[in-house]
């Protein structure tokens, strides 16, 4: 009786846990739930701006019943996390698996955008923080998701990018030391310290000019000209980087696309960070590529393909082609 009652439980925890998870497309509650969370973070944050204009002052009553519902959902859902955290965490014993929970990204996330209800009022925009769910939980898979793809790109070109943030920062160094010996004597309540000549430096380099801080001397001016022309090329060096990242990956797509009907009867395809297999379910590839998938080789084991099993880096898929299957089928 009492191991029936444990199973009970421990099943109920683990269909809420689905439930609450990013949501599976078969799944109608997990899927509704999904939609729930999302209205409530969209009804939260209408709420937070329509707040802030006076001439909507009779509302503030309901605005407050809403916020406040939306934020009892949040920490409902935040309550709920923390209690299935052992599923989450199936390796871990429960206190440390709610640990792990709690100082996860998901975890920050959820507290620092309920706190401000009831604490620390004015990081209210902390809220906004809960878009970040948004674009998980409606992502269709996380290779060809828009934003895993601008994720990708970065992450590629990470190398070229942090090169061109140290030459914008050395660059912005020097600019400021140089225009707060230009300017200080001339204003030294505009260029106090080389703080001030910072702030203009920034302004200056990536083409905002602010006006708030500007040079008076020959100089300085002189100096403001050189900058202002570096300023341009400095912001287009990272654009550029990150653009021809983004052709370039597109173009693998496209490589990668043309390739994959070319597959023999019987072919092996590796899967590593950037192939076009890498964290899509079986029935999805097979969809998208027109292929066959016999066996998955993980990690030394040979696994039967179902529908809801995820490549993963490292597999590779032992595969052959629907459309040579068909053409024989034909014949």
């Amino acid at each position: 009786m009492a191991n029936n009652a444990a199973n009970g439980y421990v099943t109920m925890k683990k269909r809420i846990f689905d439930i609450i998870q990013i949501g599976n497309r078969n799944d109608l509650p997990s899927r509704s739930f999904d939609y729930f969370i999302v209205t409530a973070i969209l009804l939260n944050i209408f709420v937070a701006f329509l707040d802030t204009f006076d001439g909507l002052a009779r509302f503030f009553t309901l605005f407050t019943i809403v916020e406040a519902v939306t934020v009892s959902i949040f920490c409902l859902e935040y309550a709920l996390r923390i209690w299935t955290a052992d599923v989450l965490f199936p390796d871990s014993p429960p206190g440390k698996a709610r640990v792990k929970f709690l100082i996860s990204f998901d975890g920050i996330v959820d507290l620092l955008t309920i706190l401000p209800f009831f604490y620390l009022s004015g990081f209210i925009v902390f809220r906004m923080l809960r878009v970040v769910r948004i674009f998980r939980l409606f992502r269709i898979n996380s290779q060809y998701d828009s934003f895993n793809v601008i994720k990708s790109v970065l992450v590629e070109k990470r190398n070229q990018i942090a090169s061109s943030v140290f030459i914008i920062i050395i660059l912005m160094m020097a600019s400021s030391l140089g225009i707060y010996s230009a300017e200080h004597n001339a204003q030294p309540d505009a260029f106090e310290n080389a703080f001030s000549g910072i702030w203009w430096s920034v302004s200056t380099l990536l083409t905002v000019g602010y006006g708030d801080i500007y040079p008076v001397t020959v100089v300085g001016k002189i100096m403001a000209i050189f900058i202002a022309f570096l300023g341009v090329g400095v912001v287009a060096i990272p654009t550029g980087i990150i653009s021809a990242g983004f052709v370039e990956h597109y173009t693998r797509q496209q490589h990668d696309h043309e390739k994959l009907p070319d597959v023999r009867e019987v072919g092996e395809v590796f899967v590593d960070e950037k192939s076009p297999f890498r964290d899509i379910r079986i029935d999805e590839a097979e969809e998208k590529y027109n292929i066959k998938t016999i066996v998955v080789l993980r990690e030394g084991m040979t696994i039967i393909p179902t529908n809801e099993l995820k490549i993963k880096d490292g597999d590779i898929l032992v595969l052959n082609s629907n459309r040579i299957e068909k053409k024989k089928q034909r014949q």
